[in-house]
């Protein structure tokens, strides 16, 4: 335990949520994994146990505390290898919920925030498009304000949740002449007339569902509309921090899972007389890996030290990330090496590892725009700001 961050009471946490998953998470991963649809039940477990409402005001059902009992969260969901599943989770905790805290009004909060917390209604964020990809400010979606409502028309992608979700949080342009200054965000109900979900099949993930979500000509109320009309953008930067703080974390946690797992097979396996883990090109690759992986841990916990105090840290979580995902590549890749055949095999856990990990590198931000933003803030001298709160 890293005492300078964890206390005794964050690591009663970690223990009491890592029993949790063995006894109630565990059990159901394999089935999960092949049929691509977690079920209902364990939300609900979770809203029961608190799990969702970590960071969240008490007034809804959370329990305000610090972000590191988050990264507690997130480190132990990377150790049930399926990151399908952990994504599910925090995809609902920390991508939807947190847009419900920080801009919904009093009404989202009671109806959404409270019963997300409560794991009675599901989440999803809705930014990404078919067309758009990372370019947030050229999204397509549009919300048109017509009398007393907003009539909602585009479609979204890759969106966690999209299928599972009894609401969505969505982007759309109230202004489109206005490009990124124009983008406002809404709180859309999943089972409203012309919103439909089609499933997408993808590399890994396989667990959790991802979507692609239209909108054709959806009719929400003018109190939908989270926050102020065409603050979306810095809205969406804002949340973007903590967004790759945790996929960073993400990466850091199933490395060391994956290095952890490598370890005691190298101690059981037999090569040409001996135990492999004596052969030096293996131990030596090894440590490479496990000091990578220390350092992308310090710098992670660093940042989240620095969000939890309150500072705006998109530099350092656009590094985090970028960094920790490679950084999870390169090991996973060799951590299956190390298993010879048996890493090819499905029932060991290095395949699936191995095909989660990849979307590290591209969810959130791809490593190339994340290097284009780094290239602005360090070369160019750009100043981001966050978003002016209401």
């Amino acid at each position: 335990m890293n005492s300078t961050y964890f206390t005794e009471d964050h690591q009663l946490f970690r223990e009491s949520f890592r029993d949790f998953l063995q006894k109630e998470v565990v059990p159901h991963i394999e089935k999960w994994e092949k049929s691509g649809a977690i079920e209902r039940f364990i939300w609900e477990k979770f809203g029961e146990m608190g799990f969702f409402g970590l960071n969240y005001p008490e007034a809804y059902g959370g329990s305000n505390l610090d972000l590191f009992y988050t990264v507690i969260f997130l480190e132990e969901l990377q150790k049930v290898n399926s990151s399908g599943f952990a994504a599910a989770m925090w995809a609902h905790a920390y991508l939807a919920m947190t847009h419900l805290n920080a801009e919904g009004g009093e009404r989202i909060k009671q109806d959404y925030l409270a019963p997300s917390i409560a794991g009675q209604k599901i989440g999803a964020l809705c930014i990404t498009e078919p067309f758009g990809g990372s370019d947030v400010a050229g999204m397509r979606t549009v919300a048109e304000k017509k009398g007393d409502k907003y009539i909602i028309n585009g479609s979204k992608t890759f969106i966690t949740n999209g299928v599972y979700a009894d609401y969505y949080v969505v982007a759309a342009k109230t202004n489109p002449e206005l490009g990124n200054k124009g983008i406002s965000m809404f709180l859309v109900d999943a089972n409203l007339k012309g919103v439909s979900a089609t499933k997408l099949d993808k590399l890994g993930w396989r667990a959790s569902d991802t979507a692609e979500i239209a909108f054709d000509n959806v009719e929400i109320p003018l109190e939908n509309l989270m926050g102020e009309e065409g603050k979306g953008f810095p809205y969406i930067m804002q949340h973007f921090a903590l967004e790759r703080l945790i996929m960073a974390i993400n990466a850091h946690a199933r490395t060391e899972y994956a290095i952890d797992y490598t370890l005691e097979y190298m101690s059981q396996r037999e090569a040409f007389g001996s135990k492999i883990n004596s052969f030096q090109a293996l131990r030596h690759t090894l440590v490479e890996h496990a000091t990578e992986v220390e350092h992308c841990k310090v710098f992670n916990y660093a940042a989240v030290a620095r969000l939890n105090a309150g500072e705006y840290v998109v530099k350092e979580a656009t590094m985090a990330k970028l960094k920790s995902t490679k950084v999870a590549d390169q090991a996973i890749y060799d951590c299956l090496q190390m298993l010879g055949g048996y890493g090819y095999m499905e029932e060991y856990p290095l395949a699936r590892l191995f095909r989660d990990s990849r979307l590290g590198p591209i969810g959130g931000g791809t490593s190339e725009i994340l290097k284009e933003i780094l290239s602005k803030m360090i070369i160019d001298n750009k100043d981001y700001q966050p978003a002016v709160k209401k």
